[in-house]
């Protein structure tokens, strides 16, 4: 059966370097009738099981470790017994929310996770975040960025753990050889397109120098 996507929106605050801020954050599940994966579980795991319904959750996945993608990861995998995945290069930030428990499982770049009828690539790109990914499916014809690629350009480097240079070279040299009709599922939102954002790599550059 194929997969399908759906959008959750949850809200809360980000904090990180002192501060704090009102966000709302996209949740999103990949799957088909019988299975699930739930891609950066922000703010209300209840909401995030009410949304999944009676499918079983394969995996929850965290594009990264900032605190309002990953501050209802633990709670959903205790209510639903799926492991949680973070690139191991975001335990740092990991920690700073949630200092007595681990991710279960590491994300690796290039590995296929295959569950609930999806065939999510994981892309490592580091930026926004040491432990940055994105996840790819050809099938689905989508990548689910995180905060690394928004509609209308790169997610913020203003704060600690995170490089401008370093985004702008994951965005040019693993997204945007993505063909142009992919669509971009961001972290915080509307979405966008490959073909839509790969004009403005330049313009990019020139507005974060």
């Amino acid at each position: 059966m194929t997969a399908r996507i759906e959008r959750l929106v949850t809200s809360g605050q980000f904090t990180l370097d002192g501060g704090t801020w009102d966000v709302d954050n996209n949740v999103w599940i990949v799957g088909d009738d019988h299975e699930a994966v739930v891609i950066d579980p922000a703010h209300d795991a209840e909401a995030v099981l009410a949304a999944v319904g009676d499918r079983r959750v394969a995996a929850i996945v965290c594009t990264h470790a900032h605190n309002d993608h990953v501050n209802a990861a633990p709670a959903l995998a205790d209510l639903t017994g799926a492991p949680i995945w973070l690139h191991p290069d975001d335990l740092p930030l990991w920690q700073l929310t949630h200092p007595d428990r681990e991710p279960d499982e590491h994300l690796v770049d290039g590995q296929v996770l295959e569950a609930a009828g999806a065939d999510l690539t994981v892309l490592h790109t580091p930026g926004h975040a040491p432990g940055a990914v994105c996840l790819y499916d050809p099938g689905l014809g989508a990548v689910f960025s995180g905060d690394t690629l928004f509609q209308g350009g790169p997610g913020a480097t203003g704060r600690s753990y995170s490089h401008f240079p370093t985004i702008i070279d994951s965005i040019r040299d693993r997204l945007l050889t993505l063909p142009p009709e992919t669509k971009v599922l961001t972290g915080h939102g509307d979405p966008t397109t490959i073909g839509e954002e790969s004009g403005h790599l330049q313009e990019w550059i020139e507005r974060g120098h």
